[in-house]
């Protein structure tokens, strides 16, 4: 992996096409391996792999494409998945239904109730009296992390609330990352768990800054 060239195209990332959704899905759900949360819920046998992958693909290309700004290097190996506040509406039915087989299949019948409690706790505090841009995933690919790529990516996606004079919002289940989403202008507004047992996730404002003419 040429790790320049993939900061280079962080800088400048490109939208992802139809025929780029398996690759953002690939790569996230690579960035996600080690994630705790996605640890806490998902199975725990070996098609546990699989299943994440499945997971993002269906999510990617089901509620993401089409409704906001999926942002990768041309390269591939990082995306950004930005929705807009007006995107964030409850599922249809017919996507909740056809997510549930996948989904099952991602958790196990053993760990569904807990995927359905990281849901109830993300909407419960998403903030929704403003409009805004969310930030539904950041993710760089296991080989190009620590390199600052996701940082570059998320600099694009910033300043481009801060042209629109849009606030931003994400939440965060890895702790060493809330420093880096501080130093893009983010700060934690609650801290919640979906149960006692399960890790912690952090939910983080942006007010836009002011654009230098």
């Amino acid at each position: 992996m040429d790790i320049v060239a993939l900061r280079r195209g962080a800088e400048a990332p490109v939208q992802a096409a139809k025929a780029d959704l398996p690759g953002v899905a690939a790569d996230l759900a690579d960035a996600f391996t080690d994630d705790v949360m996605f640890d806490w819920f998902l199975r725990t046998d070996s098609r546990r792999d699989a299943a994440r992958l499945a997971f993002f693909n269906f999510i990617i290309a089901n509620m993401a494409f089409g409704e906001g700004s999926i942002e990768r290097p041309a390269t591939g190996g990082a995306a950004a998945v930005w929705l807009p506040f007006e995107a964030l509406k409850p599922t249809a039915l017919m996507t909740e239904l056809r997510a549930l087989p996948m989904l099952l299949r991602a958790t196990g019948l053993a760990r569904f109730g807990r995927l359905a409690e990281v849901r109830a706790i993300m909407d419960k505090h998403h903030p929704m009296d403003r409009p805004h841009a969310y930030l539904m995933f950041l993710g760089v690919a296991r080989p190009a992390q620590g390199h600052g790529v996701g940082s570059r990516l998320l600099k694009v996606g910033t300043d481009r609330c801060d042209a629109a004079g849009l606030p931003a919002y994400l939440e965060t289940q890895t702790e060493r990352n809330i420093a880096l989403y501080r130093r893009h202008g983010f700060e934690v507004i609650s801290e919640n768990r979906p149960r006692p047992d399960a890790p912690m996730l952090w939910s983080m404002w942006r007010e836009p800054l002011p654009v230098e003419c």
